[in-house]
C-alpha cells in the first residue's frame, strides 16, 4: 500500500483527495520510487480539470509528471538503477498510464535520470519540465543563437524563468513580457536583459525568436515584433484549443510560426540525450537554477497547491514535498 492523490471526477482543485491505494512491484522497464518532492505543472491542473489533450481513461485516477526521490525497487529487466539511486522522473509519460502524486510511484525506467549528489530533491522535482522545454522551444525548434534576441511571454511561470537562463546560456538576449509589474524587479534578478509589462501602449521590441504559451489575441502583435525571417515558436495553447493567425504579418515578413511539445524531445532518443545533457551541464557550472516559488509540505496540501498553480500569483516552481520519517522537511 501507499498513500497517494486520486480523483473521482472533473472538477477543481477540491477533487483531488488522499487515499490508500494497492502498488505492484514493478514490471519490466519500470522501476518503483519514494517519492520525496513532486514539482506541479500546468498540464497537471488541465488533465484534472478535463481540458487537457488527453482524456481520462477511468475513474479514479492519479496525477503527476515530475518528481524526485530514491529509488525503492527496479523491474526485472531494469540494470540502469538500482535501489538507493537518487534520481528524478522526466515528463516523458502518459498521465493516462503513470502519476508521481503519491508517496511510492511506478514509473518508467526511460523517463528517469540519476540526481546528482549536490542537487536536492525540490530542485530535482523542478528541473526537467521547465528546462527541456526551453531548449527543445528555443534551441531545437527556434534555432536560438549567441547574438540573438528572444522574446519571451508569460516569462514569469518556471519555463519562462528556465527560457532566460538558457538563452543566457547560448549567449542569446532574453527580453521578458508580463502583464504583472509586481513581478519586473524578480524578472530581472532572473537575468531578463529588459521587462515590458504588456498592456496599454507598451510596445514590443524586435526579436529573432519569440517564446510563446499562450497563442491568444495578442499573437499578431508578437508576429509583427518577429524579424524578417525569424521565428515565432509556440509551446502551449492557454488561450484555448483554436487559434485566429494573423495571416499578413507572416506573408509579409517571412515570420516562420512553429509549434512545439516537450513529447517531440521524448520521442527522439537523441534529441533527448542532447537536451540532458545540456541541462545537467548548465546546473553542474551553477548557470541553471530553478526558481521556486513555494514549497508545500504533504500530499494532503495538494488542493491547496493546485488553487495556488491556478492563481498565476507565482513566480516560478511549485513544489509538494511528501512525508517520509527519514526524509528533512523544508521550511514552508
Amino acid at each position: 500500500m501507499t498513500t497517494a492523490i486520486r480523483f473521482h471526477a472533473y472538477g477543481g482543485p477540491d477533487v483531488l483527495t488522499l487515499q490508500d491505494v494497492e502498488i505492484a512491484p514493478p514490471g519490466p522497464g519500470e522501476l518503483r520510487l519514494r517519492v520525496d518532492a513532486i514539482g506541479l505543472n500546468r498540464a497537471e491542473s488541465l488533465f484534472r480539470s478535463g481540458t487537457y489533450g488527453e482524456p481520462v481513461r477511468r475513474f479514479p485516477t492519479g496525477l503527476g509528471y515530475e518528481a524526485a526521490g530514491e529509488v525503492e525497487a527496479v523491474g526485472p529487466d531494469v540494470t540502469e538503477f538500482a535501489p538507493g539511486d537518487a534520481v528524478s522522473v522526466l515528463p516523458a509519460f502518459s498521465m493516462t498510464d503513470y502519476h508521481t502524486y503519491a508517496a511510492s510511484a511506478i514509473v518508467p525506467a526511460r523517463a528517469v535520470v540519476h540526481r546528482p549528489a549536490d542537487v536536492d530533491a525540490v530542485t530535482g522535482a523542478a528541473v526537467w519540465m521547465a528546462y527541456l522545454t526551453a531548449h527543445g522551444g528555443l534551441v531545437s525548434t527556434g534555432g536560438l543563437r549567441a547574438g540573438d534576441t528572444v522574446l519571451l511571454t508569460a516569462a514569469a511561470s518556471s519555463v519562462g524563468l528556465a527560457a532566460i537562463q538558457v538563452a543566457r546560456r547560448v549567449g542569446a538576449v532574453p527580453i521578458a513580457t508580463t502583464r504583472s509589474a509586481a513581478k519586473r524587479e524578480a524578472l530581472l534578478r532572473a537575468g531578463a536583459a529588459e521587462v515590458i509589462v504588456t498592456g496599454g501602449n507598451a510596445l514590443l521590441p524586435t526579436a529573432d525568436v519569440v517564446f510563446d504559451p499562450v497563442l491568444g489575441p495578442g499573437l499578431a502583435d508578437l508576429a509583427a515584433a518577429v524579424r524578417p525571417g525569424g521565428v515565432l515558436v509556440a509551446y502551449g495553447a492557454l488561450a484555448g484549443p483554436t487559434i485566429e493567425v494573423p495571416a499578413l504579418p507572416l506573408l509579409r515578413s517571412g515570420v516562420q510560426l512553429r509549434g512545439y511539445s516537450v513529447r517531440r524531445t521524448f520521442a527522439d532518443p537523441e534529441e533527448l540525450r542532447r537536451a540532458v545533457a545540456f541541462v545537467n551541464a548548465g546546473l553542474a557550472t551553477g548557470e541553471f537554477r530553478p526558481v521556486v516559488d513555494r514549497v508545500f509540505d504533504g500530499l494532503g496540501r495538494m488542493p491547496e497547491a493546485h488553487r495556488y498553480l491556478e492563481s498565476n500569483a507565482q513566480i516560478g516552481k511549485i513544489v509538494v514535498t511528501v512525508r517520509h520519517p527519514s526524509v528533512p522537511r523544508p521550511s514552508n
